[in-house]
């Protein structure tokens, strides 16, 4: 193919790619991804709604959980449609503006998920190394602002990507490697320099997943220092376990993109089906996975949900 302009704007339009060799197989190989979408939706809306409308957990604990399940579907959606696009309808064409504003989205609320984990495990931090002021520290007000804070920071940051990549030519091919947009692939066709890039995302990720994730190792090495000095065995298990979930929760955010990167960085020798799986696991599996992880690890959205299926059970037997 060669690049397409557009006569007026001189703007290039990119083509999105699907699993290279198996279009004939993208009927089935959408079944699964339908299957994904559909438990990060169902499952992230049921988070929500769990929250919402039970009055004992408005707590700060949910009140975060509530950010990353609202953070886990709007990342889903955000690649959904030029996703289950390219298999359904083999739509591979998009146009720079809404290819920028799916990547705006996607890496905003990348950098969101990470603040949140980071605001979770502040919780975390005053719920069991000062319990008695856990209330007074992590008020309703604070918690908004807290929310806030990580939305405004994420979207500033990342909100000049979209406008470096406007300014450059693209000459080179204009066929993405992915099934939506990323600002490391469209930066690679360009013609021009763009070591500008280069450095302000390599500052963009120090600022806001480097920070985060060394505040979130700082924590619970605090945590465990206080739950090691804890006499009783049975209550250091006890703080511990509230932590299991949210370190599940870090693990399924920070392992994937970690081995996105190196692959990215140290795997060209790889096949192009690596990279792409790669991308698929670090954009969907945390979704997928936290709502899972928190209804099977914590026991008051396990009982919510199990009182929830009670109650539809219940009124199917007097219809």
């Amino acid at each position: 193919m060669t690049i397409l302009y557009n006569s007026s704007l001189q703007k290039a339009t990119f083509f999105l790619t699907g699993f290279q060799g198996l279009e004939d197989l993208h009927g089935w190989i959408s079944i699964p991804f339908c299957f994904i979408y559909l438990t990060v939706i169902v499952g992230n809306l049921t988070i929500l709604h769990i929250i919402r409308t039970d009055v004992t957990l408005h707590e700060p604990m949910y009140y975060f959980l509530a950010m990353l399940a609202l953070t886990d579907l709007g990342l889903c959606l955000s690649t959904l449609p030029t996703v289950l696009g390219i298999f359904w309808f083999d739509a591979r064409e998009i146009g720079i503006l809404p290819c920028f504003t799916q990547l705006f989205f996607i890496h905003t609320l990348s950098l969101v998920e990470s603040s949140v984990l980071l605001a979770m495990s502040i919780d975390r931090y005053v719920a069991i190394c000062n319990p008695l002021r856990y209330s007074s520290v992590l008020t309703p007000g604070r918690i908004v602002k807290m929310g806030l804070s990580s939305v405004l920071r994420s979207a500033l940051l990342i909100l000049p990507l979209p406008f470096l990549l406007n300014h450059f030519q693209y000459c080179r091919s204009h066929v993405l490697a992915h099934a939506y947009c990323l600002h490391l692939e469209i930066m690679k066709l360009a013609c021009s320099s763009i070591m500008v890039n280069h450095i302000y995302g390599l500052f963009v990720v120090a600022c806001t997943v480097g920070m985060d994730s060394l505040l979130i190792f700082l924590s619970y090495a605090l945590i465990l220092h206080t739950v090691l000095s804890i006499a009783s065995r049975q209550e250091r298990l006890r703080a511990l376990n509230t932590c299991v979930s949210h370190m599940c929760a870090v693990l399924l955010f920070y392992i994937p993109m970690i081995g996105l990167s190196l692959v990215h960085r140290f795997g060209e020798h790889l096949p192009h089906m690596v990279h792409l799986l790669m991308s698929y696991v670090y954009l969907l599996v945390p979704p997928l996975m936290n709502p899972i992880v928190y209804s099977i690890k914590t026991k008051q959205i396990r009982q919510r949900i199990a009182k929830k299926f009670e109650s539809i059970k219940s009124l199917r037997c007097f219809q």
